[in-house]
C-alpha cells in the first residue's frame, strides 16, 4: 500500500505531504484544484514518463517521494526531474531506471487514469483483458517466443529471395570484395575480444622506432641487477644477513626475511628477461618497412569497412556467408522455408492453446462481471466475449496469437446483446471499468475473497481517477459502497466529485488552489469530521454552503457508516469466515494436484481494522 507521498514544486504543488491510510481514501476538491497532480506523481513513481514541462515555474528541479509497505517490508521510492528533463529515480536510496520502477510498480499499485475507461470502446484492448483475468502468462510466452522464432526464419526468407533475385549482379560485387578482405590476410578476433593485430603491429613498430634506447635500457638495467661493481643481487646478500640480525631481536623484522627468496626470483627472472627482451628486437630498416606497410593496408581496411579492425573482420565472415548464400540460393532457401514451416506448426499449436484457455476464462470472466454489475445496479446486464469464429488471418498474426475477441454487453432486458462500443451510456462505462479493474486486480494479485487478503498495511494499492464520470444519484451511492467494500481487500485511492461516493470513503482528503501573492498554491488537507461535513456540504450545493446542506451531509454520513455497520454484521458476514477456509482449503488441494484455480470470484466484505481516530494533516504547497 502507499503509506506517504511527499511531492516539491510539481505543477502547481509547491510542497505537499500526505499520509494514507488502509482501506478507502477519497480526495475531492474543485474542478482544477490539482487532484489529478496527486495521481500523475505517482504515475512517475512507477515509471512514467518525466518531462521538464512538469517542474513549477521557477524551479530548477521537482522531486516526488513515497513510502510503499509490501509484504511487511518498507520500501521508499523517490524521483526527481530537472527543468530540462532529465530524471534520476532511486529505490531505498540505489539509483534504478525507469523501467525497474515499471517492473517494482507491478507488486505495489495499480493505476487507472482519468480517461482509461474510454479504453474499453477499442476492441483491440479487450484480449488482454482476458489475458490479466484469466493469469496467461504462462502459455502467452511460448507464444511469443514460437512467433519470434517464426518471424526470424521469415525475415532470413526474405533476404535469400532478395538476394538470389539480383543474384548475378551482386555476385560480382561480393566476390570482389571478398577477394579484398582473404588477400590481406585478417586474424580473426575471438570472443574473448583480444588485442587486435593493429593494435600489436602498433606497439610493435613503437618498440622498433626506438630499438636503440630499449636496447640501452636493457643492457643498463641487466648490469646493475649483475654485472656492475654494486650489482643488486650481489649486495642483497649483505642486506638479508642485516634483516635476519634485526629479526632476531625484532620479530616484526620476519615477515620480510621470509620473502627474500621470492624478491630475489623476480629479480632473477627480471633479469633474464631484460636480456632475452634485448636480444631478440629485430631491428632492421625491412622489418620496419614491412610493418609499416601492413599497418598502412589495414587503415585502408577499416576506413572502408571499419571503423574498428574487429568491423573488418566481421565483414569478411560475412561477405563470406552471403558467397555461399548466392552460390547455393535455392538450396538455402529451401532449407529455411522447412525451417518455417515447422516453426509455423509449433506457433500454430502454442496459439491454439492459449485460444483454448482465452474460451473457457472468457465464460469465468462473464460470468463473474455480471455478477459483480449485478452489485452495481446494473441487475439485468447480460455480457459475453464473443471471439471470431475462425483464427485471423496469418498476416494478422501476432505474439499474441491468432484470436480476435470483443466484449458484447446488453444493460436493459429485452436488448440483444451488442459491441460495448455501441451500446453503453457513459456511466454504464464507468461501472463496467470499475468492474473489470476489480475483477483483474484481485485474479492478478491473486485474492479471490476479502477474507484471504494481507493484513491491510500490507494491501497492494488500486487508484481510481474519477471512475465516477457519467454517474449520479442511486447508482453513485452504489459505486461507492462497492468501492468501500473494495477497500477491504485493497488499499482504494479515488478521486471524486460525487459527495455519495466521498461518504463512503473511510479517510477523506480535501484538496485546495488558491492564490498568494501572485502564485498559484494547492493544500491538501487530511479532513476531521467537522470539516468533513462542511465539504460534503460544498459537493452538495455548491459554493454556497448552508446549515440545511451541512444537515443533509450529516445525515448522509450517518447513512453510510449504518449500511456500512449493517454490511459487516449481516448473516452473510458471520459465514464469511467458514467461506475462506473453505476457500483456503480449496487452494490447497488445487496446489498439491498441480491444477490451476479458476479466476477467483471477488466477494469482498468489510473487515474491522486498526486506524488512528479523525485528525486533520494540513501542509501548505
Amino acid at each position: 500500500m502507499l503509506r506517504f507521498l511527499k511531492i516539491r514544486h510539481l505543477a502547481v504543488i509547491d510542497a505537499c505531504e500526505v499520509e494514507f491510510e488502509p482501506g478507502f481514501n477519497v480526495l475531492t476538491g474543485e474542478t482544477g484544484a490539482g487532484k489529478s497532480i496527486l495521481v500523475e506523481a505517482v504515475g512517475l513513481l512507477l515509471g512514467g514518463r518525466a518531462s521538464g514541462d512538469l517542474v513549477r515555474t521557477g524551479e530548477d528541479a521537482a522531486s516526488i517521494e513515497a513510502m510503499f509497505e509490501s509484504g511487511g517490508e518498507e520500501l521508499v521510492v523517490r524521483r526527481e526531474i530537472t527543468a530540462q528533463g532529465r530524471s534520476r529515480a532511486f529505490v531505498n536510496g540505489a539509483l534504478a531506471t525507469a523501467g525497474a520502477l515499471k517492473d517494482l510498480s507491478g507488486r505495489l499499485i495499480e493505476l487507472h487514469g482519468q480517461h482509461e475507461h474510454q479504453t474499453l470502446l477499442d476492441p483491440a484492448t479487450h484480449l488482454d483483458v482476458v489475458d490479466t483475468f484469466g493469469r496467461l502468462e504462462a502459455l502467452i510466452a511460448p507464444t511469443d517466443a514460437a512467433f519470434a522464432a517464426m518471424r526470424a526464419i521469415a525475415d532470413e526468407m526474405a533476404r535469400v529471395r532478395r538476394a538470389i533475385a539480383d543474384r548475378d549482379a551482386r555476385l560480382d560485387l561480393v566476390t570482389y570484395q571478398l577477394s579484398e578482405l582473404d588477400k590481406a590476410a585478417l586474424k580473426s578476433i575471438g570472443p574473448g575480444g583480444q588485442v587486435g593485430e593493429d593494435a600489436e603491429l602498433a606497439a610493435t613498430r613503437q618498440v622498433l622506432v626506438n630499438a636503440e634506447r630499449v636496447e640501452r635500457l636493457c643492457a643498463e638495467s641487466y648490469a646493475s641487477l649483475y654485472e656492475s661493481d654494486d650489482a643488486i643481487l650481489a649486495g642483497l646478500g649483505g642486506v638479508w644477513r642485516r634483516v635476519g640480525e634485526l629479526a632476531a631481536l625484532d620479530p616484526t623484522f620476519q615477515p620480510y626475511l621470509d620473502a627474500r627468496d621470492g624478491i630475489k626470483s623476480q629479480l632473477e627472472d627480471l633479469a633474464v628477461f631484460l636480456r632475452r627482451y634485448a636480444d631478440g628486437i629485430e631491428a632492421s630498416p625491412a622489418r620496419l618497412q614491412q610493418i609499416e606497410e601492413r599497418l598502412a593496408l589495414l587503415e585502408r581496411l577499416k576506413r572502408k569497412h571499419g571503423p574498428t579492425l574487429a568491423d573488418v573482420v566481421a565483414k569478411r565472415n560475412a561477405l563470406r556467408r552471403e558467397l555461399a548464400d548466392l552460390e547455393r540460393g535455392d538450396e538455402r532457401l529451401a532449407e529455411l522455408e522447412r525451417g518455417h514451416a515447422a516453426a509455423r506448426a509449433a506457433y500454430v499449436t502454442a496459439a491454439g492453446a492459449l485460444g483454448q484457455e482465452r474460451r473457457r476464462v472468457a465464460s469465468a470472466l462473464a460470468r463473474q462481471l455480471v455478477g459483480l454489475l449485478g452489485e452495481l445496479a446494473m441487475e439485468q446486464t447480460r455480457f459475453e466475449v464473443r471471439f471470431h469464429a475462425e483464427p485471423l488471418p496469418e498476416a494478422a498474426w501476432t505474439a499474441r496469437g491468432t484470436d480476435a475477441a470483443e466484449f458484447f454487453v446488453s444493460p436493459n432486458p429485452g436488448e440483444e446483446l451488442r459491441p460495448l462500443a455501441r451500446i453503453v451510456s457513459g456511466g454504464e462505462l464507468s461501472r463496467i471499468m470499475l468492474a473489470i479493474k476489480t475483477l483483474t486486480a484481485t485474479s492478478r494479485l491473486g485474492f479471490s475473497d476479502a477474507a484471504e487478503r494481507p493484513p491491510s498495511a500490507s494491501a497492494p494499492g488500486l487508484i481510481f481517477d474519477e471512475v465516477d464520470a457519467g454517474i449520479g444519484g442511486r447508482v453513485a451511492d452504489v459505486v461507492g459502497r462497492k468501492l468501500r467494500a473494495l477497500g477491504s481487500a485493497f488499499q482504494v485511492l479515488c478521486i471524486t466529485h460525487l459527495p455519495q461516493i466521498a461518504a463512503s470513503a473511510d479517510t477523506h482528503f480535501q484538496i485546495e488552489k488558491r492564490v498568494e501573492r501572485g502564485r498559484t498554491r494547492t493544500t491538501v488537507a487530511r479532513l476531521d469530521a467537522a470539516r468533513r461535513v462542511d465539504e460534503l456540504a460544498r459537493m452538495l450545493g455548491g459554493e454556497a454552503v448552508s446549515d440545511g446542506l451541512r444537515a443533509s451531509a450529516r445525515e448522509m454520513l450517518r447513512d453510510r457508516q449504518a449500511k456500512a455497520k449493517s454490511e459487516s454484521e449481516s448473516p452473510g458476514a458471520a459465514s464469511h469466515a467458514s467461506g475462506r477456509e473453505r476457500g483456503a482449503r480449496r487452494a490447497r488441494e488445487a496446489s498439491s494436484s498441480g491444477d490451476s484455480p479458476e479466476p477467483g470470484r471477488v466477494g469482498v466484505g468489510r473487515h474491522a481494522r486498526g486506524r488512528s481516530g479523525p485528525r486533520e494533516s494540513k501542509k501548505k504547497t
